[in-house]
């Protein structure tokens, strides 16, 4: 009785020591919906992978993904526009959430780049986490809209909810390339 008392407390202090962030990259990677999400990517973005992983935005030379500081050029506007929305600098907060639906755009594509390589867990993570981003993406557009048309209050609340997503989809993008080092690629002799 005794032995089996153990056992439930020695798992839970060892999923404990996992810090949250790292134990959720690993249930999505190790996750049926993850791969179901995958394959529903494959075929919806199919046709724009073959062409990104020969664009000129895949490159690898130094031997490292465009992807990652294109990230933080994205996140920065949109985090700052709901800083200036709090600040109520409302013609910053649209220019921000405008200029980060545009670099989005090229971050997207080094990202589905370096996801067409990928392949197991690391597959199934970048997935979830493009879905994640996807869906900010589409957040901070109808913000974009809702400003244009003057509707600042909803414009604000899409801003701050897409600033959520990202900060969920971040996590895995964040365990891809600093845990799982997918953000180096051998550069070619």
């Amino acid at each position: 009785m005794e032995r089996s008392g153990r056992r439930p407390r020695a798992f839970f202090e060892r999923v404990a020591s996992i810090p949250l962030p790292q134990r959720v990259a690993q249930a999505v990677g190790e996750s049926p919906v993850g791969e179901r999400i995958a394959r529903a990517q494959e075929l919806v973005y199919g046709p724009l992978l073959d062409w990104v992983v020969r664009s000129p935005l895949h490159a690898d030379e130094p031997g490292r993904s465009l992807h990652p500081p294109l990230t933080d050029v994205t996140t920065a506007c949109w985090l700052g526009t709901s800083l200036f929305d709090l600040a109520g600098a409302r013609r910053a907060a649209t220019f921000l959430a405008g200029f980060g639906v545009l670099a989005g755009a090229p971050t997207a594509i080094t990202g589905a780049g370096d996801w067409a390589e990928m392949s197991g867990p690391e597959r199934r993570v970048g997935a979830v986490h493009a879905l994640g981003m996807d869906a900010a993406t589409f957040l901070f557009v109808g913000s974009l809209v809702a400003r244009r048309r003057g509707d600042q209050r909803t414009g604000t609340r899409l801003a701050l909810a897409g600033n959520l997503v990202i900060a969920g989809a971040s996590i895995l993008g964040a365990h891809l390339a600093l845990r799982r080092g997918v953000a180096r690629r051998a550069s070619k002799p």
